[in-house]
């Protein structure tokens, strides 16, 4: 399959820009880069699976403490390029990050995922094994 690696140059993380504006559609390459810097700050990491020198998916997280699930990853983002789906390279990230989390004595991966994202939800559920046990709100200001 491909090989993982993290992302931390400034050139790694604006080469992810093309896959991770498919999930992130709202993003130009240089709010991204910022948003990424700020993030990083307070323990965000991207990582890449990366096929014969080209990014095909990634996955971006941060290691937290809460009272529910105590010491975790929250799996803030996840997504194979389009033109790479359904080849197991997402399946493969996210098995990382489980071992990865698992190395780090953390209790478990949580995320969020938009409500209409169904192929998403079925891949968590169906393939991945995660359960659903909450809703998210959110309000904007």
């Amino acid at each position: 399959m491909g090989e993982i690696r993290q992302l931390s140059t400034e050139q790694e993380v604006r080469d992810a820009f093309p896959v991770m504006n498919q999930l992130r559609t709202h993003l130009s390459k240089d709010l991204f880069y910022e948003l990424f810097l700020q993030m990083e700050k307070e323990g965000y990491t991207l990582f890449a699976n990366v096929h014969e020198g080209k990014i095909v998916a990634l996955a971006g997280f941060a290691m937290l403490t809460n009272l529910y699930d105590g010491k975790h990853i929250y799996l803030y983002d996840l997504i194979t390029d389009s033109n790479e789906r359904s080849k197991g390279y997402g399946e493969e990230l996210l098995a990382f990050l489980e071992s990865f989390a698992l190395q780090n004595n953390c209790n478990c991966v949580a995320l969020s995922s938009n409500v209409s994202r169904l192929d998403a939800h079925r891949f968590y559920t169906d393939k991945m094994n995660y359960e659903m046990p909450s809703y998210v709100f959110k309000k904007k200001f």
